[in-house]
């Protein structure tokens, strides 16, 4: 392992397939770009489970206009769906597939969906109410005796689904996935092996889902330290950021009558805060309205790709003011279309 310059820019992995190092084909690519502007451009993409659906908005939006994107460095859903898009599919694509996961017996069967049901249970009569806290005080049995209400077999199954079976090092645009290291408490980046299996453990929301052990690490979500990888996107070798937060907005509570809801707002408050700190050093912030949507909430896609969508919109004129002559250079939308056209499609389970 080599040692890390401070805190913040991570473990290097140095066992297969999980080694730290940019890819020559990346560099070429790298350097052929960088002829044509003078900043590296980095897409930073922060977690929040199902609000990260709101990413796949943002990336329609930039696309669209041209933006150029160097590098994608994701945390946790944000990996998830930042790997989607550097693999080289695009966004309406990657909604169509999402929305395929969304209705297949396999989501509706999951552990993730009675997560979200247990939530609705506000909003519902008597009966249904009485069977989400059931389902609740299951899934809270569970977790007193298992490092996750998911097995990492269960959510790999997802991550299959979503995600090409690829190496990092033959993405479409260079990626980055950020993940924790419980044992030693740094940041892990991934930039190169197995996509998916760097997005699993980029997603491996602590508690929900049993960490992903690899060798002497314990490897979780990568927004238990770095909620939005603006410092990550920077040590990549980004000139520039342009962060996107979908984090839960933060909201007076003039009630917390038990210690279940005082714990949750202690860790809002602790992820806001953090959030704060790291956005300081982004250039471009994007923040999707979210509103304070659980992270097991994948029922609100639509409306959520459609909150990025409209903040990206908001905060493009900001970004054009930090990236001049937008316009005229080889764009991300350019390479994926020109990816696309010389790569066959990627197969997906039906």
């Amino acid at each position: 392992m080599v040692p890390a310059k401070n805190d913040m820019v991570g473990v290097r992995l140095k066992v297969p397939p999980i080694i730290i190092r940019y890819d020559t084909r990346h560099t070429r690519w790298h350097r052929e770009t960088m002829k044509r502007k003078s900043k590296n451009i980095g897409l930073a993409l922060g977690g929040g489970g199902a609000r990260g659906f709101a990413h796949i908005g943002v990336l329609r939006i930039l696309e669209e206009e041209n933006v150029p994107i160097d590098i994608i460095v994701g945390t946790s859903s944000g990996a998830l769906v930042g790997a989607s898009y550097a693999s080289g599919i695009g966004p309406d694509e990657l909604e169509e597939i999402i929305e395929g996961y969304l209705e297949s017996p396999e989501f509706h069967s999951s552990a993730i969906n009675a997560i979200e049901e247990a939530h609705k249970r506000e909003d519902s009569g008597l009966a249904r109410k009485i069977q989400s806290y059931l389902k609740n005080k299951v899934i809270l049995l569970q977790a007193m005796f298992k490092p996750g209400i998911l097995s990492a077999k269960d959510f790999r199954a997802m991550i299959d689904y979503l995600l090409p079976d690829i190496q990092i090092e033959d993405m479409a645009i260079p990626f980055r996935a950020v993940a924790t290291d419980l044992v030693s408490g740094k940041p892990v980046i991934f930039s190169e092996g197995s996509l998916r299996e760097a997005v699993m453990a980029s997603s491996t929301v602590p508690g929900a889902i049993q960490p992903l052990k690899k060798d002497n690490y314990l490897l979780s979500d990568g927004g238990i330290i770095a909620h939005v990888p603006v410092s990550a996107t920077i040590n990549e070798g980004a000139d520039r950021v342009i962060a996107v937060v979908v984090s839960k907005d933060i909201l007076l509570e003039d009630e917390l009558t038990n210690a279940q809801e005082i714990l949750s707002r202690a860790n809002d408050l602790t992820t806001h805060y953090l959030v704060q700190y790291e956005l300081t050093r982004a250039d471009v912030v994007i923040r999707p309205s979210v509103g304070t949507l659980h992270w097991s909430e994948f029922s609100h896609a639509q409306h959520l790709i459609r909150a990025g969508e409209d903040a990206a919109r908001e905060s493009m004129g900001h970004i054009r003011s930090i990236i001049p002559g937008t316009k005229k250079w080889f764009t991300i939308g350019h390479y994926l279309r020109l990816y696309r056209r010389k790569q066959c499609q990627v197969p997906f389970p039906l």
